[in-house]
Formats: C-alpha cells, structure tokens, sequence
C-alpha cells in the first residue's frame, strides 16, 4: 500500500468514467427514452470533499446524458467530456488545459474501454467490480463497487495520500 500512496500523493487531477464508476452501471430508460441515473450522495460529498483539498476532479464517458451535466454542475466538477467513445484524445485535452503530466493523474474505470487512459496515467484504479482485464492493469482496486461507494474510497485514500484524511474527518467531530 506504500507504493499506491507514493504514486498518490503525487496526483493533481483525478479522472472518472461515470457508469459503472459513479453509478452501478445500471441505465434507467422511460417510455419518452429520458435516460436515469443513480449516483452515491457519498461519493459526491467525497469528491467535494477531495477538491477543497486543491486536487482537480474531471470525467471522461462514452455516453452523452443530461442527469451528468446536473450533477457534475452540483459537485462543481468543470472538466467535463461526454460523448467520447475514444477517451484517450479526451484525456490528452483534459491535462493539457489543466497542465498536469501522465504521471500527475489518476484514474477510475471499470470496462475495457478505460484501458487506453488507465494505461498512460500515473495511478490507474478499478473499481472493485470492474471487468477483470482492467482488475489486471490497476495499480489499485476499490473496497466498493461502482456507484456503491466507490468514488469515495478514492478521494479517502487520495486525502491520505495528502495527508489531510484525519483532518478532514476531524472537522465532522
């Protein structure tokens, strides 16, 4: 675990993929073909919880929903890039306009298509129940499931990384 907190405390700009991640992967589609999402209020209150402590937060999926662009409104998450079934480009426009390295960055998926990305970034993460190709080629996998607690697992142990995980946690008290 030393290992994964050195490759962590060294990161600026932390990526998710979003179904799978930040939800359980389920679509929830109506009659009228609005689209549905259910997202983990703890691990949105994780991700604000990382940025007030000056890590950058982004996503990058191959879907195109407007119930992400509330809620990526509402974490106050900016780098936002939907649409992009090849993520890789994505990936190099993010940290060229955030001006971080590969080595600067960490991110969360969970199918084969975030193999590109996971494969060029300095700390590379799956969710616990991710596909095991990307199990395979994480620096570190996730207590929780996507959408089940996973995104916070993340920020915690970012914020360890950094140092600021107790003091964090002592503001509750």
């Amino acid at each position: 675990m030393k290992d994964i907190l050195d490759k962590a405390s060294r990161i600026r700009l932390l990526i998710f993929d979003v179904d799978g991640v930040l939800t359980d992967g389920s679509l929830f589609l109506g009659d009228d073909g609005q689209e549905y999402k259910a997202f983990n209020s703890r691990d949105g209150h994780g991700i604000k919880m990382l940025q007030k402590h000056g890590v950058i937060v982004g996503i990058i999926t191959g879907r195109t929903s407007r119930v992400v662009e509330y809620r990526m409104e509402n974490l106050g998450v900016t780098h936002v890039y939907q649409g992009k079934l090849q993520k890789l480009p994505a990936f190099e426009e993010i940290i060229a306009e955030v001006g971080v390295t590969p080595e600067e960055v960490a991110y969360v998926g969970d199918d084969v298509v975030d193999l590109p990305v996971m494969r060029r970034v300095g700390l590379a993460i799956a969710v616990q129940d991710a596909h095991p190709l990307v199990l395979k080629h994480s620096h570190w996998q996730t207590p929780s499931s996507g959408g089940r607690g996973a995104a916070r697992d993340v920020c915690e142990m970012l914020m360890e990384a950094r140092g600021v995980l107790a003091q964090e946690m002592d503001s509750y008290l």
